[in-house]
């Protein structure tokens, strides 16, 4: 592996994207933080380690904070296209609010998403940082039927999907979705996100303009309003001890 920071063109990234390459033993979402300023959008942080593949991309939207977290969404959307494109067919991918992905029922990767501190609410800031970490590898967790609540990609029939065509495979999806909103509006990411929420019957789920989750039931006029910032906050999908998703 090349020393920490080193710029690396190894992997096959569309124009306008650029790979910074860090050792195992770091952090790709604090990493890509601390140079997004300096670096700029497009700018792929990515951890070459054996059981995750962990990586971050540098954002710079061109619309105040409360509505640029958004691109939580477009990046999930992307992630999740990411990963059904190297699915077994019997392996479905569902993305459960707001930041996790499930793979057949199972945990197998998170999002998160940054951005300056103190920046304020009602303007652009300067950048945002998309960060992910997917489970490719079960280390030390017993077997796949004693951790339903978990799964890695390899328990899943990902055969041979290294952490580099899951990165490449990624930033190709994520220029679609980010041409649709462009060219269409915030809807068409909202309803590309919502699709692969996990099903519920007789419930209609919409995105606010700051990114909430509404929630209609059936047979209810009241709204159900579910805060993103919070969430985003939370995290509720990595575990601290373990650096990663959780079992």
């Amino acid at each position: 592996m090349p020393p920490t920071g080193v710029l690396d063109g190894r992997l096959d990234l569309p124009p306008g994207f650029r790979l910074i390459a860090l050792r195992e033993a770091g952090d790709a979402f604090a990493h890509a933080k601390t140079i997004a300023a300096q670096e700029g959008a497009g700018t792929v942080v990515h951890v070459g380690r054996f059981d995750l593949a962990e990586f971050a991309l540098v954002l710079e939207p061109d619309e105040p904070l409360q509505t640029a977290r958004r691109a939580l969404y477009a990046g999930s959307v992307a992630l999740s296209d990411a990963l059904a494109a190297f699915a077994p067919p019997e392996r479905p991918v569902e993305l459960v609010w707001p930041d996790t992905v499930r793979v057949d029922g199972g945990l197998v990767c998170g999002v998160r998403l940054g951005w300056p501190q103190g920046a304020a609410e009602t303007a652009v800031p300067d950048w945002l940082v998309f960060g992910v970490m997917i489970r490719t590898v079960a280390i030390g967790e017993g077997e796949p039927g004693l951790r339903p609540l978990s799964a890695a990609l390899d328990d899943e029939g990902f055969d041979d999907v290294g952490a580099g065509r899951l990165v490449e495979s990624f930033t190709r999806h994520l220029m679609v979705i980010v041409d649709a909103w462009k060219e269409a509006g915030f809807g068409v990411v909202a309803r590309s996100y919502l699709e692969r929420l996990t099903r519920e019957p007789g419930v209609r789920r919409d995105i606010d303009e700051n990114g909430d989750l509404l929630i209609r039931r059936a047979a209810k006029s009241e709204v159900e309003l579910r805060a993103l910032l919070p969430e985003l906050a939370r995290v509720a999908w990595f575990d601290p001890a373990r650096g990663g998703p959780r079992a």
